[in-house]
């Protein structure tokens, strides 16, 4: 399974962005998908999640300003982020957990897009 991200940027505080992140291969069922990033000598962090409940959860820093979501016919992950910050400001990172067509279970990461607010 191979997720591509796509749609990073660079954009004025206060600015919006909507990163995307393709699923493809043979994939039978996708459970959890999650954005991550990690910003210049920082470790990675988990920005947001989804469930196939369509329960979904974010970080502090994030709540009220980003929106995790899931396009289900065409398996695409989104990410509506307004009000940006410089803190924003990291490589984003997609991650999606699931069964294949094999009914093997997969774990995959997108290769991330950077995003880059400035002040």
């Amino acid at each position: 399974v191979q997720l591509q991200a796509s749609g990073g940027g660079l954009v004025q505080a206060g600015g919006s962005l909507r990163p995307s992140c393709a699923a493809s291969g043979s994939i039978r069922s996708i459970n959890t998908l999650g954005w991550y990033r990690q910003a210049p000598g920082k470790q990675r962090e988990l920005v947001a999640t989804w469930t196939t409940d369509g329960s979904t959860t974010y970080a502090d820093s994030v709540k009220g300003r980003f929106t995790i979501s899931k396009d289900g016919a065409k398996n695409t992950l989104y990410l509506q982020m307004v009000s940006l910050k410089p803190e924003d400001t990291a490589v984003y990172f997609c991650n999606a957990a699931g069964t294949t067509t094999y009914f093997a279970p997969f774990r995959s990461w997108g290769q991330g897009t950077l995003v880059t607010v400035s002040s």
